[in-house]
């Protein structure tokens, strides 16, 4: 029986979208890590293992050093983060969210705009990268 343990996500639910990719890299960090392959395997064979093994060692080193280093920029200190607050929806047991006022949290919101664009440009980046990883599917072995 196989298990796979995937160390880059905490305890706890997560889609199904974030599991496959953190599952994918897994076993290409597992891969590299346990099997060895720059030491068992001919990479220089032809033309498409050294692709194969060029590509390999860029997305194990983008998964491992460069993705981790994404920064929210939310998490900056030094912006001051509005308070949640709710009203009550007349006629109705529910509630609603207040805006901020975006004169009051001006920094909060260029920083939000900044988050959302990042989040967009990392998505395609984590989607190219696995689409790469799923097309090295066959070299996977030693």
């Amino acid at each position: 029986m196989i298990q796979l343990k995937i160390k880059t996500l905490r305890k706890g639910w997560h889609d199904t979208d974030v599991v496959i990719l953190h599952a994918m890299f897994q076993l290409l960090v597992d891969f590299i890590d346990e099997e060895l392959p720059g030491e068992t395997a001919d990479w220089s064979c032809n033309v498409a293992h050294r692709k194969a093994w060029k590509d390999m060692k860029y997305l194990y080193k983008w998964w491992k050093e460069i993705r981790p280093q994404r920064r929210n920029p939310l998490d900056d200190k030094s912006i001051k983060i509005p308070p949640l607050r709710f009203k009550k929806v007349p006629g109705t047991e529910y509630t609603q969210s207040i805006l901020p006022d975006r004169k009051k949290y001006s920094e909060y919101y260029r920083m939000l705009k900044k988050y959302h664009q990042l989040l967009k440009k990392w998505e395609e980046e984590d989607q190219r990268n696995l689409h790469k990883l799923i097309d090295l599917r066959k070299y996977l072995w030693t």
